[in-house]
């Protein structure tokens, strides 16, 4: 028997795979019922209008490669972002380019920092190329970008990732310490900001990363369709970068890794300005409302600028959300983050937000 441990780079050692756990059949079956999901981010809201018809028009097309499908999308992207095309890089999701980036920027003993808590695959990529990484906590339950950037110095560090809003918290970077946090890091270190949840933020809030990567600074920033947009399931997101480090991502990930039904979907999507805004608006609202009843039946959520909430609870995470689950409502344990006593709730259209505040104050109450 051959031992595959001795042929896979050393680095991978000790790496685990990415399990979503139970599949939503074998919850209902488990639980007898009809089950939500409110634990992994994923859009609430119907689709956008025209996305799914997008889709199936391209149906017609899918003998063919997406090489016209990639250039309008880049175009549109670019317009809706107020950039160029030439800083635009598709690919199969965020979570692609977390991994080409790593690939591309990062060799055996690099030095990484990531906040912790936030988004695992930072990471789980960044060991598997045989970075060490370091990893630094937050502060109040935000990203201590202070802390990040006199970290990085004292590491020397050639990669820099952060998540903005910060998955699990929800919280955003603020304009006074964003500048003096990316004039503080190192000679050579690049940092790459995913943005995820950009699209949840308020406008007035939002700090318009593409600027700084127009103006030459070592940065890279990430975006996807899967949140607002709701197309988790076709995997579509993109960078923006400078135009010299976007032709280095198109030369190393694999070429149109997009399918023509993503594209046609996206394009779809980013058609309709007013569309987004109006989706963005509801969600604020839904957050908004969940927020309120959550202190309403004595629980503590922290404020966000995501389409999630994390929520100090003051009991077992574990055993708030099996409770849940028994009513058919998945939510995320804060254990999972380290954050014991917290679950996250995915944001959703307002009778649900009502459901979930009830069900989560019944619970912590009949636990405390």
């Amino acid at each position: 028997m051959t031992d595959w441990s001795r042929l896979v780079r050393p680095s991978v050692h000790g790496l685990a795979a990415y399990h979503p756990g139970p599949s939503m059949a074998e919850l209902q079956r488990r639980y007898g019922r009809e089950v939500v999901r409110l634990n992994r981010n994923e859009d609430l809201f119907p689709p956008f209008p025209g996305a799914r018809e997008a889709v199936e028009a391209e149906l017609a097309n899918v003998w063919m490669y997406p090489e016209e499908s990639y250039s309008d999308f880049r175009e549109a992207a670019a317009a809706w972002i107020g950039t160029t095309p030439d800083r635009i890089v598709p690919a199969h999701g965020t979570q692609a380019l977390i991994g080409t980036l790593a690939g591309l920027l990062l060799e055996h003993g690099d030095p990484v920092v990531v906040p912790q808590p936030t988004y695992g695959l930072y990471a789980q990529v960044s060991t598997m190329r045989g970075a060490v990484v370091h990893r630094v906590p937050l502060r109040d339950l935000r990203v201590d970008l202070g802390a990040l950037a006199a970290t990085a110095r004292s590491v020397g560090a050639r990669l820099v990732w952060i998540c903005d809003p910060n998955n699990p918290t929800g919280s955003l970077a603020r304009p006074d310490e964003w500048r003096p946090f990316l004039d503080a890091l190192p000679e050579r270190c690049i940092l790459v900001v995913d943005e995820a949840y950009a699209d949840y933020v308020d406008p007035e809030a939002r700090l318009g990363r593409e600027r700084d990567v127009e103006a030459g600074r070592r940065l890279v920033v990430l975006r996807t369709l899967s949140k607002l947009f709701g197309l988790a399931g076709l995997r579509l997101g993109y960078a923006i970068a400078d135009p010299e480090l976007a032709r280095y991502l198109d030369a190393v990930q694999e070429p149109f890794n997009v399918n023509r039904a993503a594209l046609a979907a996206g394009l779809a999507c980013l058609a309709h300005p007013e569309l987004i805004e109006e989706r963005r608006q509801a969600a604020a609202a839904a957050r908004t409302l969940l927020c309120e009843r959550l202190m309403a039946v004595g629980v503590e959520p922290f404020p966000s600028q995501a389409n999630f909430v994390l929520v100090r609870t003051g009991v077992d995470d574990a055993l708030v959300s099996d409770a849940l689950a028994r009513e058919g409502l998945l939510v995320r344990a804060g254990g999972e983050y380290g954050l014991d006593g917290y679950v996250r709730i995915t944001v959703g259209p307002p009778p649900l937000m009502e459901r979930v505040a009830e069900a989560l104050g019944r619970t912590v109450a009949q636990h405390a």
